[in-house]
């Protein structure tokens, strides 16, 4: 499954792929992921057997591991829902609301990990992880809290950068670290106002 305009273009034509042995591959990558103690035990004969397809399958759809390897992380962050752009606070719940129920998901969490914890083995893995999963997520959210600081929901010299890392990180750290490990939704509101009531206009 191609996920960015790149792997799109840059892998030869071929026999058209069959969607059912597709899906076996990716899913068998990701079960072994969560098996697996690194990324350098996981390989292409386990991933094959586990799918239940040839090798020569996987190599004519995806010419290295690393391809296969950031095709199935990708899929497990699916792009950020449309935003309705009617208030900051509202499109900010949007969202962290997505974070909250990938969280549950302990494969999903596979991306961050090797994005933040296997860059120095696997760097050029870890840069194309982030590239494909990760940046554009970042984009959305940078642009969502620009929106704010026009129309004056967020303070005129708010650091963006810094607001965006404070967002992520109070996210990421209740989500895995908090005693109360079940995030509502009502948690997820709670989350958003009190980040806003730092960031709002004076």
């Amino acid at each position: 499954m191609a996920t960015t305009e790149q792997t799109q273009t840059s892998r030869p034509a071929g026999r058209p792929r069959s969607a059912r042995a597709e899906r076996a591959i990716i899913e068998a990558t990701l079960d072994l992921i969560g098996e697996t103690t690194g990324l350098g035990e996981l390989s292409i004969e386990a991933i094959a057997a586990r799918a239940g397809v040839g090798k020569t399958t996987i190599y004519r759809w995806w010419p290295t591991k690393e391809d296969l390897l950031v095709d199935a992380l990708a899929t497990l962050k699916a792009p950020l829902p449309p935003l309705r752009g009617r208030s900051l606070r509202e499109d900010l719940i949007a969202c962290v609301e997505v974070f909250r129920r990938e969280e549950r998901d302990a494969r999903t969490r596979c991306v961050l990990n090797i994005a933040m914890n296997q860059a120095e083995r696997h760097p050029r893995l870890a840069d194309r992880v982030r590239q494909a999963a990760i940046e554009p997520r970042r984009a959305v959210l940078t642009a969502l809290l620009r929106r704010g600081v026009a129309t004056g929901e967020l303070r005129a010299d708010l650091n963006v950068p810094v607001a965006l890392a404070t967002l992520i990180g109070t996210v990421v750290w209740y989500m895995r670290c908090a005693e109360d490990a079940d995030v509502s939704g009502d948690l997820v509101e709670e989350i958003v106002d009190q980040l806003l009531a730092g960031l709002a206009p004076r």
